[in-house]
């Protein structure tokens, strides 16, 4: 029997011990519910007019030499590889920025090959000349030392760089191109840079365990990190695990919540997985401590489906959905959305 009492005041003591991260991952019901409320009053305290950040992604290419096991790009089947130009790049945030957005998500798989970088930091270098007023993000994957300061002096200042899991030997079971320790260090390649670094993790890997997701949230903790995020696994139809479970997803939204309650001033998004996975996920991501949410609507239109991280068939929110969720949480963007 769980005492909600005893693990949420832990929690606020700061007490961040293996036994009672284990104990609030299990909550549901109302004390669920109650560990939502300490999220969002923690994340209030940080970020008191409950605004939250509104980014538009553009996904740049679906070329990836990594082949994880648990994502569909790179797959077997995939049906086309494709890299947007500099020039196509510049020109979908134009439109992006003319639609209001002030945050830019370029992703991609992970390409080292120069052109693509020299691509990349073109495209950066163009539009933060053109507006000093965009915040562009990226999430390319690992890269060398050089290529990460290439692409921050061209005017990046924030990278998303996942670990997935802290557990090594589960990590190079998914992604056996990787390893755990050149991640973490390319973590701290960017964050020695400069960068504002986003990181985190995916719940449901198979063969993960509570104690794993534990450990999971005390490295997002100790990292010198500006964002935090959690992503549910979701079996990708062309990928290695595709007959595997799916994640759990009151897992993931208490993942969310402790996240918050440990990190307060960090940058946290409900992600679209979420909605894909839950009824309302996205919204219930935010009563969960998320402050940010994410518009796709920068990827051209001929090449959403070749961009299939979990699922060809992925839930890609657009302006109106945010519209509604954010109303129901009480939260406002400065962002025109």
């Amino acid at each position: 029997m769980v005492d909600c009492d005893k693990i949420l005041s832990a929690l606020v003591r700061e007490n961040y011990s293996i036994e009672v991260l284990c104990q609030a991952l299990l909550f549901t019901g109302s004390a669920q519910q109650r560990l939502f409320a300490l999220a969002q009053e923690t994340r209030h305290m940080h970020f008191p007019e409950n605004r939250a950040q509104v980014r538009s992604v553009i996904e740049v290419s679906n070329i990836c030499r990594q082949r994880c096991r648990y994502c569909a790009i790179g797959g077997k089947n995939q049906a086309m590889n494709y890299s947007l130009n500099s020039e196509q790049i510049v020109m979908l945030v134009e439109f992006l920025y003319k639609q209001g957005r002030r945050t830019v998500l370029l992703q991609s798989g992970e390409n080292v090959n120069e052109e693509f970088i020299q691509n990349i930091e073109c495209a950066v270098t163009e539009i933060c000349h053109i507006h000093n007023d965009i915040r562009i993000i990226l999430c390319l994957g690992n890269l060398s030392y050089e290529q990460y300061e290439r692409l921050y002096n061209a005017g990046a200042k924030d990278y998303i760089l996942k670990f997935e899991t802290s557990n090594a030997e589960l990590f190079s079971y998914c992604k056996p191109n990787d390893t755990f320790e050149q991640r973490i260090e390319c973590i701290k390649s960017l964050c020695k840079i400069g960068y504002n670094v986003g990181s985190g993790n995916i719940v449901g890997l198979p063969g993960q365990t509570l104690e794993d997701l534990a450990n999971d949230l005390r490295l997002v903790h100790e990292l010198p990190l500006a964002m935090n995020s959690t992503t549910i696994f979701i079996p990708a139809e062309n990928s290695d695990f595709a007959d595997m479970p799916a994640g759990n997803p009151n897992y993931t939204l208490n993942m969310m919540a402790l996240m918050r309650i440990m990190n307060p001033h960090r940058l946290m998004p409900t992600t679209s997985s979420l909605e894909k996975m839950i009824e309302d996920g996205q919204f219930l991501g935010l009563l969960a401590g998320a402050n940010t949410v994410t518009v796709h609507d920068g990827t051209p239109e001929e090449f959403q489906s070749h961009f299939p991280i979990y699922s060809a068939k992925r839930i890609r929110p657009q302006t109106e959905h945010f519209h509604d969720i954010l109303s129901r949480a009480g939260m406002r963007t400065d962002n025109i959305i």
